[in-house]
């Protein structure tokens, strides 16, 4: 399992989020944000938005840190991404 979070970096709603993504699979990133009590309506076509309070609780199950840019890299050489406004994938 590899998971990866950005720092929490992001403003919106009065806080600072991270975005936490799976360069495997989006079966992969459900199933690890589940279970740091993540909600799904969190994720967002390719990513789930953590707020910065719920940052380490990530990185101790083990997501890995890395930098927005490097995210944004794994996540698109693994096909993963889903810019704004591309549709998911259907099945």
């Amino acid at each position: 399992m590899t998971i990866y979070i950005d720092p929490p970096q992001w403003p919106g709603h009065g806080r600072l989020w991270s975005h936490l993504v799976s360069d495997v699979s989006f079966d992969e990133l459900h199933v690890f944000a589940a279970s740091i009590g993540c909600p799904p309506r969190a994720f967002e076509r390719d990513h789930y938005d953590i707020p910065e309070e719920r940052y380490m609780d990530a990185v101790r199950a083990g997501a890995k840190e890395i930098g927005p840019k490097e995210l944004v890299r794994r996540i698109t050489e693994a096909g993963l991404r889903r810019p704004k406004g591309r549709p998911a994938p259907k099945g």
